[in-house]
């Protein structure tokens, strides 16, 4: 909490970086009602980070239109997601208490600035976890996580040498944009950032090219899966579920995901939906055998990809957690290296789960002496993947349902932050619904209530 609060005084001291597009810091409508909130005066339910641990459903005002190109959306279906625990927990700097969570949600279209064209009220989408201005030089090559003009953060270009795009619900620290764990949200660059879906996609499936979808082709695609490897998975969660069924798509020969602790019951759950998969349970493993020699008894030579679908925030070893506790480091990087040490020689390692600033006791002579490629997969460009994805679930070729466990109502959200982090009660992925959403689609979760 003390780092993200210097943050902010640090941030509001240097002010931002120049060329931004689009109005930014404003994560409730609530912090300046005449100039955020709809004139109407309508409010709305939506989930707020009060602090360490601790977030809440409010009510607040709905947000008004107020560039050319934005859209407001009623919000038909949001979800939870790993990362928004990085927030939960205060991991990721420069959060603000009030400020309005979630990056991955559709919707139906309320109203349109002047500046829309190719979008109506009424119309069905799903909304990009990324901002994007659909011009910058990132945009035209549809990088669209990388957009130039859309957060203008300063202490983020410093520490990491450049800036990612804005995105909703992520903290001040990438842009300041209020999130979708709402009933309103508005879309900056509405014609850019909102993918039209069609009547054969319900929701349940649609929603989830917004992040998870795209996050995990991402990772597939970039660490360079291909015919005939072996792949093995940091992670059982909603990413790695569906970055296993990705390899299989890719010509993967074999998937082996890891997981363990709490979070076992995931390797279950994964199996029963793609049998193909392996499973290693790290929590069995006898004393003396590790991730990276049962591996190797597995695979002559271990895998020949590791991808990581966890999170640097999560320490195994006392060394670490003490190192986080004092703010030594910001990230672990035991799973990094348990990577290194278990891939093939020029091996392939893509990191997917957040890491956001620095890490100790790094194993850089096994990445340079063994010719290991560690690539940092970065924010999925969304846009980049979309179209084609949205295509595969409508081919059947690409299932998304497999990892969705349950339907909750958007007035229990607190309570599926407490439970998700906890990992309990089998939650996998989750479907938030609205009062704007439609009933549930056949074959998906009935609602759970902890009421």
């Amino acid at each position: 909490m003390a780092v993200s609060q210097s943050a902010n005084v640090l941030e509001k001291a240097m002010g931002h970086v120049e060329g931004g597009v689009t109005e930014q810091n404003m994560t409730n409508p609530d912090r300046d009602r005449q100039q955020y909130g709809d004139p109407s005066g309508e409010r709305m339910k939506a989930l707020v980070w009060n602090g360490k641990n601790s977030v809440e459903v409010v009510e607040t005002h709905k947000p008004k239109i107020i560039e050319e190109r934005d859209v407001i959306l009623k919000v038909t279906g949001s979800t939870i997601c790993g990362s928004d625990l990085h927030l939960y927990h205060g991991a990721v700097i420069q959060l603000q208490k009030g400020d309005i969570l979630g990056h991955e949600f559709c919707g139906k279209v309320d109203s349109v600035g002047p500046g829309v064209k190719n979008l109506k009220p009424g119309d069905r989408v799903v909304a990009s976890f990324q901002i994007a201005c659909g011009e910058c030089m990132y945009c035209q090559k549809k990088l669209s996580s990388q957009c130039e003009r859309t957060n203008t953060n300063k202490v983020e270009n410093i520490m990491y040498g450049g800036r990612t795009a804005g995105m909703f619900g992520y903290s001040h620290f990438t842009g300041g944009f209020a999130g979708g764990q709402a009933e309103y949200a508005r879309v900056p660059y509405g014609d850019v950032n909102l993918l039209p879906l069609p009547d054969d996609v319900p929701d349940e499936k649609g929603l989830y090219l917004s992040d998870v979808l795209s996050t995990s082709w991402n990772c597939v695609v970039d660490t360079g899966v291909k015919e005939g490897d072996v792949v093995a998975i940091w992670g059982a969660g909603p990413i790695g579920q569906m970055c296993a069924e990705m390899s299989f798509i890719r010509g993967a020969k074999r998937v082996i995901i890891i997981d363990g602790g709490p979070a076992a019951w995931r390797l279950d759950l994964v199996k029963s939906k793609t049998p193909k998969v392996e499973t290693l349970n790290y929590t069995d493993l006898p004393r003396g055998e590790t991730v990276t020699s049962k591996l190797k008894e597995m695979e002559h030579g271990g895998p020949d990809v590791a991808l990581e679908c966890a999170a640097g925030e999560y320490a195994k070893g006392i060394g670490h957690k003490i190192e986080l506790a004092l703010g030594l480091e910001t990230d672990t990087s035991e799973i990094i290296n348990e990577m290194i040490t278990s891939v093939k020689s020029y091996g392939r390692c893509g990191i997917t789960g957040v890491y956001v600033g620095f890490t100790n006791h790094f194993n850089i002579g096994g990445l340079m002496e063994r010719g290991i490629r560690l690539i940092g997969n970065g924010q999925a460009p969304v846009h980049l993947y979309w179209k084609d994805l949205l295509k595969m679930i409508q081919d059947g070729s690409l299932d998304s349902s497999i990892m969705l466990s349950h339907r909750v109502n958007m007035d229990e959200m607190d309570t599926l932050y407490q439970k998700f982090d906890a990992r309990a009660d089998n939650l996998q992925k989750v479907f938030v619904q609205t009062r704007f959403s439609d009933p549930p689609a056949p074959g998906t979760p009935a609602l759970t209530s902890w009421k």
